[in-house]
């Protein structure tokens, strides 16, 4: 008995009408990005594990997928090697290369390695795939799209503000209300150093962007097994809970992190761009996130997440300001910026909401019945005219059953069905079914064309 197929926890099948919707996804994003002069790249799915190892943190190193080398890989290994009971020197020995886990790391190697033939301030776009070694469970796969839009080579804030209107432009196409939360990293090692565990700034944020996820016991508890002492803990707590108007909560961080120059560097760099967004219509909403760490270690300054305001999914687009990422690969002081769009997180909101339009689905718009061989070759020239015309159309294969043929077309919600038979071939005209409404009509291809171009 043959063995029953299936796929790796944590990817996905995508049927036609999936896919349909994916691509409106992609579409409007693509769009927007290509208004505000971004062009598009694409990089290998798999990179160097020199690449990539180191750029995430320890968590994100443990979250590679790693592929093992070409061959017999194992031949080369010593007895020793292979009795060690330690997986992450056997793997070192055994794979050089691994899946990408963003499109972030890769774009900075790519630029390096490129930095002769681009004009700078670089602006690139990407929308591919990344892999990560995570738990599966609700909105979180491992495979997935992200859409990457990045400016690098400029440390200018406008280049903030641009991303905020992107993300703006994208929720508002596709009818989602979301939160655009705003904080800075420099404010974080602000509060790293006032409350005196500036050295242990790494833990102090990836413990903080659990926030949301786990409480604030959970996190307190984290920062104590990491090391930092409970008169920190106690002096975060305050301000893990500012509360108030974005404007208010600026201020009252500016207070508390004074002493620290790099932390009222950030409130600075924040207010600006709240005073720049200020004279702009944005619909989506806006707001100063002090707890907001992104957990990645190459992020400088600025940081961004939006969620959703109506489904519960976590983060739905994110990123922020990278000053040197490009200097683990020998290009120093290029500051960057850039954010990503989960589009699967973007996906299962809006099928949550029902938010894709109906004609998001990609079957054809008209469909010829099919009569016999001599309606065939009558019918073939007018399906050949109406795609050329732009208008996506079929005919049906084969002459089977009337019923057959107009159960396919409305299963595959095909709005019009054109019928061809002795009586239309004698008058040259076409007998065209709106499948909605049921109203039938004899007419000319011209006519149809005419029609079909007007919805």
């Amino acid at each position: 008995m043959a063995q029953k197929p299936s796929i790796p926890k944590g990817t996905r099948d995508f049927s036609p009408n999936e896919m349909a919707r994916r691509n409106y996804i992609f579409d409007t994003v693509k769009q927007v990005f290509q208004v505000y002069g971004f062009q598009q790249i694409e990089t290998p799915a798999m990179e160097n594990l020199s690449t990539l190892m180191g750029k995430y943190g320890e968590e994100g190193d443990k979250l590679l997928f790693k592929i093992l080398n070409s061959g017999d890989y194992l031949s080369a290994l010593d007895g020793e090697s292979l009795q060690q009971a330690s997986s992450t020197k056997l793997t070192t020995k055994i794979s050089e290369k691994g899946l990408r886990y963003d499109l972030t790391v890769p774009f900075a190697r790519y630029v390096v390695q490129n930095q002769n033939d681009l004009v700078f301030p670089f602006r690139r776009f990407q929308i591919q795939p990344v892999w990560r070694a995570d738990r599966p469970q609700k909105g979180r796969y491992r495979e997935f799209y992200q859409c990457d839009v990045d400016i690098i080579g400029s440390d200018a804030l406008l280049n903030e503000v641009e991303l905020i209107q992107i993300i703006d432009q994208v929720y508002r196409k596709i009818g989602l209300e979301v939160v655009i939360k705003i904080n800075n990293r420099k404010i974080l090692a602000g509060i790293a150093e006032t409350i005196g565990e500036a050295d242990r700034i790494v833990d102090i944020t990836v413990a903080i962007d659990k926030l949301d996820k786990i409480g604030i016991e959970k996190v307190n508890e984290e920062l104590a097994l990491k090391g930092v002492t409970a008169q920190a803990i106690e002096k975060l707590q305050p301000i893990l809970n500012l509360s108030g108007s974005n404007r208010e909560k600026l201020d009252q961080i500016e207070r508390v992190i004074s002493s620290s120059v790099i932390g009222v560097i950030g409130v600075g760099e924040v207010r600006t761009i709240f005073d720049y967004l200020s004279s702009m219509d944005l619909k989506a909403e806006l707001e100063l996130d002090l707890t907001l760490a992104r957990g990645l270690n190459y992020y400088t300054g600025a940081i961004f997440e939006v969620k959703s305001k109506d489904v519960a999914i976590g983060s739905i687009t994110g990123g922020g300001r990278y000053d040197d990422l490009t200097g683990i690969f020998g290009l120093s002081g290029v500051s960057g910026v850039g954010i990503s769009f989960g589009a699967d997180r973007i996906y299962d909101v809006m099928m949550q909401l029902d938010l894709f339009p109906k004609d998001a689905l990609s079957a054809a718009q008209v469909m010829f019945v099919n009569f016999g061989a001599k309606e065939e070759l009558f019918c073939l020239p007018l399906v050949a005219r109406l795609r050329a015309e732009g208008i996506s159309s079929e005919l049906y294969p084969d002459s089977d059953k009337m019923k057959k043929q107009m159960n396919y077309a409305n299963r595959k919600g095909i709005k019009f069905v054109a019928l061809i038979g002795e009586s239309e071939l004698e008058s040259g005209l076409i007998n065209f079914k709106n499948m909605e409404s049921g109203e039938q009509q004899l007419i000319g291809i011209d006519d149809i064309v005419s029609q079909l171009k007007g919805l």
